[in-house]
């Protein structure tokens, strides 16, 4: 098992929407950037976390419209986070004792990167099936 930290794994590269943002803005910036998240932030703190599958079963599937509905509504809001130089292990279980994908860094209060799964894959085996897939570019 490796002992790096979560800083040397970690997308240092963050999207994020404002709690205002709506639902259709913070759809636009995912399929743009291709991909599957936005952190929620506000003067550079971590808000919440909005996933793809959250605009579809909170929002789309209760009839909420995504022009006008603010991304605040339906964001998770309890996020869990680790700092910089947390062990990927803290990761590792932090995601199995949640069952979440992603998990925000924040140092000092403001974030600072993501460690999703497909991170941790390609550190801890670059030849799992789970590494080639994250690794692989995004279909369009």
């Amino acid at each position: 098992m490796s002992d790096s930290t979560v800083a040397e794994v970690m997308s240092g590269e963050v999207s994020a929407c404002s709690p205002q943002a709506t639902l259709h803005e913070a759809a636009n910036k995912m399929q743009t950037e291709q991909i599957g998240d936005v952190l929620i932030t506000e003067d550079g703190q971590l808000r919440g976390l909005l996933t793809d599958r959250d605009i579809v079963i909170r929002a789309i599937a209760q009839g909420k419209d995504p022009e006008t509905t603010p991304v605040s509504e339906i964001c998770s809001t309890e996020v869990n986070w680790l700092p910089p130089d947390a062990p990927t292990a803290d990761a590792v279980q932090l995601m199995r004792s949640h069952s979440v994908r992603r998990v925000p860094i924040v140092d000092d209060e403001e974030v600072v990167g993501i460690v999703s799964l497909g991170d941790l894959a390609l550190e801890r085996d670059d030849s799992s099936a789970l590494a080639a897939i994250s690794g692989a570019p995004p279909n369009e």
